[in-house]
């Protein structure tokens, strides 16, 4: 239990991967409450994504753990993966694939037929507003809808754990205001992890922030304290302090 009483759904300690000599993740501690919106910060290179891909199980650490719902990510990958709804970066999908026919199939490997597979398609696509694009192949979308119907596979089992990384890139303004109305709304019930370079998302949605620089975590805070660290009281500017300090 969190210090306000909620569960903690997400565990990382020590998570450290490294390729050669390189260390692109260096011993990365933290845990995620329900109700929390994380924001996770960082320059190009920072982690952020090597971070998020073994949380989500993707990619195997070199040390450390990750557990999701207390189900560890690399022994137990199958119960972790049934309790978390994954956005990547890029959102890779079956591209000659319709929207319908993709998430269709997202929700029979999810296990859901009949009725239930119904009722969890409409909810995902309503959500993320893709009723329009419904019968248009992924490939001929926008880079703004294409992620939305990543999005709309994260959600299509409506896990208690939410990893998202970069959900609002490729988004129109209006775009960018209802997903992060959307996080806002799904926030009471899930632990949610926003991996982001974009500042304003940290002020819009998230309750939390972690700033990664270098593969190491350099401040883990609300945005307010955080705001609270530089004389102009702007994230931007604790944000380029951090993270050149760390450099």
């Amino acid at each position: 239990m969190s210090g306000d009483g909620q569960p903690v759904l997400i565990e990382i300690a020590g998570l450290t991967k490294r390729f050669g000599s390189f260390t692109a993740v260096d011993n990365v501690t933290f845990n995620v409450s329900r109700g929390e919106v994380l924001g996770f910060l960082g320059p190009n290179g920072a982690g952020k994504s090597t971070t998020m891909r073994m949380l989500a199980g993707f990619m195997i650490p070199t040390a450390g753990t990750a557990r999701i719902c207390g189900h560890d990510v690399q022994s137990d990958g199958v119960a972790a993966r049934r309790v978390l709804g994954f956005l990547p970066e890029g959102a890779p999908t079956y591209p000659e694939m319709t929207v319908a026919g993709f998430l269709t199939f997202c929700a029979k490997v999810r296990g859901f037929v009949g009725k239930d597979l119904t009722q969890r398609f409409e909810h995902a696509v309503e959500l993320t507003r893709l009723g329009g694009v419904l019968l248009q192949p992924v490939e001929t979308l926008s880079k703004g809808f294409k992620r939305r119907v990543g999005l709309a596979q994260a959600l299509l089992h409506d896990p208690p754990v939410l990893v998202l990384d970069e959900p609002t890139d490729g988004l129109d303004p209006n775009q960018k205001h209802e997903a992060r109305s959307l996080i806002a709304q799904m926030a009471p019930q899930k632990a949610i992890v926003i991996s982001t370079h974009i500042l304003e998302e940290v002020d819009a949605v998230c309750t939390r922030a972690i700033i990664i620089a270098a593969g190491r975590v350099v401040a883990d805070a609300t945005p307010a304290e955080l705001q609270s660290k530089h004389p102009s009281g702007k994230l931007d500017d604790v944000f380029r302090q951090l993270t050149m300090e760390a450099a």
